[in-house]
């Protein structure tokens, strides 16, 4: 009888590769839930089996672990034959039809149960068998479940597989094959015996490891190359001899299975036996390195740090390094402090700097140091480098005599002191004469020898407490480097006067903003730093053109020419420039080509010497100015000097009566005024004639008493009003800063004067401290708006740029053109405008890069400019 033709008859027949493939998925999954554990372990064996690790266990924990693992594959197999069960076609249907919607499948296949022979509800039921057919026919193969993680919940599956990818990509699975060698009886002595063997030079040359079944004939190998040799199949058939390793005593058998030596000298190694071969071995020694100081004689930086070239070298690379300086007694000149015997003192050693990066077989690189408070300073000594390599092997340089690179003091006063702190540091028999030499140094001392009252002050101090310390036999190693120290700040104070602190706070404040640019500091952070630096710079440049100054004038008395050499000239607004160009870069994001340009405009500064011109013919009215401000703090300080020993002596009468006549009372920094106890001597030489104000000249009456300082306080104060007046027109906010500064300083000058007629000096000390710092602020609110001027002048219309004498911008700020060139390539543009112009740009090209409905040519181009600034 003919099988019945029903729709889920011939749906099915439609739905045979779907179905299949869903059974296939059932039967994948019902394989991977019961045999996991399997197919793992035997992943994770073939992985360990591919990379050797078989070569590292003894015959018998390798068949231990072999007999483990089979034991355990059983166990899984079974496991899995246990929980597998075989799908069948009906739950291929029934997985098939909970994939759809509705269940088609089963629909097709009910019949209808009640409304037979009614028409309405017959058809009814063929639409929805219709409507259930046309679904079904749409059915798609299910996809299996092949998830594990409730099984393995600690994915040792994953382990396996990570494991045996590592073993295809470098292991190998021909070392599979090594396992029969294992086997008594396997395929070693099938085969007849094998050997392997490796050379591995010391780590430290960075040499590869040599595979001696591929090498013949000479091996050229470093000493201290470690040979590991495996002998495979019968006992006895191979054996090793060689001469290479000079081992003595219990060598153990030729034919040990393993055996490893090192190479220390030339010889054979040799493999006995059927397959063996020879080789001739040529242990190539470590050489020493070696270390030469650079015939260029090194650099001494005015603050004294030496830089000291040199090279060094090695085979296999340099280690590390030393430097030794040793004192030359016999080029000694032995008079004065040098005379007697110095006290022990270690070699000076300071560690080589190495390369961080690179090959360090061949390099040059200089040794950097400050050794000026060594007491060897300017002294003959011997210097010699020594360096190291990773075997230990040192190697040293030629002797080379030199003076210690320090520091040079050329104030005399300064020179001086440093001359004695030697001869203390020298030996501490040396206390008693340095302490007379101070005496001396101290006594009655010439107009200007010492900068300042505090600085004379000092010396004083410090030669009581010698003297105290020598005469009561307290003076120890200890209280020796103390004074030493003491000594050495005070010839600092001597030398650099007020341009040491400012050389420090240009310095600190060329710091903070490299490390900000380095740390990618925010806008805001790197313009406040910036505008430190344009400060720090004004008064550093102030204090080196008062020193120019003061150096021509001492060459103009002795009857020299001032300085006027023909080195390069800059000028306050070239290097106003070069702070533009610096902010400029930054504000651009070029933080790399900013720190270059930060560095070269820090060594500049550090290294530049500001010369005077010839008189005052050419000053701006502004430059006049400060000058005359620069003076008045001058005497203004002189004056705090003397009102600050009129203090002490209220409090300790006479306590320097005998000691210092020639100097006390004298004003402070440029030797004006009179002597305390001598009134009526003593004008100093800070000033020539004709260029002190009617106020400076009123400061010169009543002097000897409290009643003479207010005088001079107030003629001081006049003449600070009369340069308040005639200072220079302009507006803008650091003009009206500068008066309103001057202003304030004016106020505390008053208060000074009433506070020194009421023989208050404790309150006159503290007004002349407030008067000071308003003229400091004074002079650097002055210095702003002279600088902004002359950027105005720089850029304005009509009016040429350049030197006197040199070639000449036109209006425009453009160069003449030369050859065939006509004009400048320079920008014309200058100012903030530019600057604020190029941010808007750059905005600009980056909102436009990232609407990525533009054209593609658009964004490549936009991107390429990106890229280029």
């Amino acid at each position: 009888m003919a099988r019945q033709e029903t729709p889920l008859t011939s749906v099915m027949t439609r739905l045979r590769w779907p179905l299949t493939l869903t059974w296939a998925g059932l039967i994948a999954e019902r394989v991977s839930r019961a045999f996991w554990p399997l197919w793992t372990l035997i992943a994770a064996v073939a992985a360990a089996l591919m990379l050797g690790l078989h070569d590292f266990l003894s015959i018998e924990a390798f068949w231990f672990v072999g007999v483990a693992v089979a034991v355990a594959g059983l166990v899984f197999a079974a496991l899995g034959l246990r929980r597998f069960h075989w799908p069948r076609r009906a739950e291929a249907v029934a997985r098939l039809d909970s994939a759809m919607p509705g269940h088609p499948l089963a629909a097709l296949a009910d019949s209808q149960a009640i409304g037979g022979g009614d028409a309405g509800s017959e058809a009814l039921w063929r639409a929805h068998r219709a409507r259930m057919a046309e679904r079904a026919a749409q059915a798609k193969a299910v996809e299996p479940d092949l998830r594990l993680s409730t099984r393995d919940v600690f994915g040792l599956r994953y382990v396996a597989l990570l494991g045996l990818m590592v073993a295809l990509v470098f292991g190998s699975v021909w070392r599979v094959g090594s396992v029969g060698d294992m086997a008594p009886g396997g395929a070693a002595l099938a085969g007849g015996p094998a050997w392997e063997g490796w050379i591995e030079p010391p780590g430290y040359t960075g040499l590869p490891s040599l595979y001696l079944n591929d090498q013949t004939g000479e091996i050229a190998v470093p000493v201290g190359s470690r040979v590991t040799l495996r002998l495979y199949g019968e006992v006895g058939a191979l054996s090793v001899a060689e001469t290479v390793s000079g081992r003595t005593g219990d060598l153990g058998a030729a034919s040990d299975a393993e055996q490893s030596f090192d190479i220390v000298s030339n010889g054979e190694l040799r493999i006995d036996g059927p397959g063996g071969q020879t080789w001739e071995v040529s242990a190539l020694r470590d050489l020493p390195p070696q270390v030469e100081v650079a015939p260029e004689m090194g650099d001494v930086s005015f603050d004294g740090q030496m830089s000291q070239p040199f090279r060094a070298r090695d085979d296999y690379g340099v280690v590390g390094g030393m430097a030794r300086f040793d004192l030359d007694m016999e080029a000694v000149e032995r008079r004065y402090g040098l005379a007697v015997e110095p006290e022990p003192r270690a070699p000076i050693e300071l560690d080589l700097p190495m390369p961080i990066t690179g090959d360090r077989a061949e390099f040059s690189e200089t040794l950097i140091e400050n050794l000026s408070k060594h007491p060897w300073a300017h002294l003959p000594v011997t210097l010699q480098l020594k360096v190291e390599d990773a075997a230990g092997q040192a190697g040293r340089s030629a002797v080379r005599e030199m003076h210690l690179p320090a520091r040079r003091f050329f104030d005399p006063a300064a020179a001086a002191v440093i001359e004695q702190r030697r001869d203390l540091l020298w030996s501490r028999e040396n206390g008693k004469r340095v302490a007379q030499v101070l005496r001396a140094i101290s006594h009655r001392p010439e107009d200007g020898l010492f900068r300042s009252e505090t600085a004379y002050l000092r010396l004083r101090v410090i030669l009581r407490r010698l003297e105290t310390l020598v005469d009561h036999g307290g003076f120890d190693a200890e209280a020796r480097d103390t004074i030493a120290e003491a000594m050495w700040d005070l010839a600092i104070i001597l030398e650099e006067g007020d341009i040491g602190d400012a050389l420090e706070r240009m310095r600190a404040a060329q710091e903070r903003l490299s490390e900000a640019m380095r740390n990618g500091a925010s806008e805001d952070e790197i313009q406040r730093l910036m505008d430190e630096l344009r400060q720090a710079t004004n008064d550093y440049m102030r204090q080196k053109m008062q020193q120019a100054q003061r150096e021509n004038r001492e060459r103009q008395q002795d009857g020299e020419q001032p300085n006027s050499d023909n080195s390069l000239q800059m000028t306050q607004q070239d290097l106003q420039d070069m702070m533009d160009r610096i902010q400029e870069l930054m504000e651009q994001g070029r933080m790399a080509e900013a720190q270059e340009a930060l560095e070269q405009f820090q060594q500049m500064m550090e290294n530049m010497r500001v010369t005077e011109g010839q008189g005052q013919q050419g000053q701006s009215p502004g430059q006049q100015a400060m000058e005359g401000l620069a003076e008045t703090l001058r005497d203004q300080q002189g004056l705090s000097d003397q009102a600050f020993r009129d203090l002490q002596e209220q409090f300790n009468p006479n306590s320097q009566s005998g000691q210092s006549q020639g100097n006390e009372g004298r004003s402070g920094g440029q030797g004006q005024g009179q002597s305390h106890d001598q009134p009526g001597q003593g004008q100093g030489e800070g000033q020539q004639p004709g260029q002190r104000g009617q106020g400076q000249d009123q400061a010169q009456q009543g002097q000897g008493g409290q009643g003479s300082l207010a005088d001079r306080q107030e003629a001081l104060r006049r003449q600070l009003e009369q340069q308040r007046g005639n200072m220079p027109g302009g507006g803008g906010e650091a003009g009206e800063a500068a008066r309103e500064s001057l202003d304030r300083a004016e106020r505390a000058m008053e208060g000074a004067e009433e506070a020194l007629r009421g023989d208050d000096l404790g309150e006159a000390i503290d007004r002349q401290a407030e008067a000071m710092e308003a003229l400091r602020e004074g002079m650097r609110n002055l210095g702003e708006q002279l600088a902004q001027e002359g950027r105005q002048q720089q850029g304005g219309q009509g009016q040429a740029r350049g030197q006197p004498g040199q070639q000449q911008n036109d209006p425009l700020g453009r160069t003449p053109g030369q050859g065939q060139q006509v004009g400048t390539q320079d920008n014309l543009l200058q100012g903030e405008d530019v600057y604020r112009r190029a941010r808007e740009l750059l905005d600009e090209i980056r909102r436009r890069s990232g609407e990525g409905e533009r054209p593609e040519v658009e964004l490549e181009y936009l991107k390429r400019l990106l890229d280029r600034f």
